[in-house]
């Protein structure tokens, strides 16, 4: 079995923010999106691919100025395109 008939498909939207947009902040607003990456005015949500327009909605409600960069179905893409997304990325975790 494919692992997207499992958990569906995913989609990566990176933003432009404010610099002074926290993480958490982010997080209260969001409903159905989870915050992958939030710092220095940048920003990666994941959603579902039918949510994309919604995610940014709510994401301009949390900051007017965001600006929606680009979607992409993997991070990789989207760190490749924007070099800060690489730059500012989380440090990968421990399993």
């Amino acid at each position: 079995m494919v692992v997207k008939e499992k958990r569906g498909r995913r989609r990566y939207v990176a933003f432009r923010l404010d610099p002074g947009l926290r993480r958490d902040d982010l997080r209260k607003v969001l409903r159905s999106g989870s915050v992958i990456q939030c710092s220095e005015g940048w920003a990666v949500v994941r959603c579902a691919p039918s949510e994309t327009h919604l995610i940014s909605d709510e994401v301009r409600s949390a900051d007017p100025g965001a600006e929606s960069m680009a979607t992409s179905g993997t991070l990789k893409t989207l760190r490749t395109r924007y070099p800060e997304l690489e730059r500012t990325r989380p440090p990968k975790r421990r399993r």
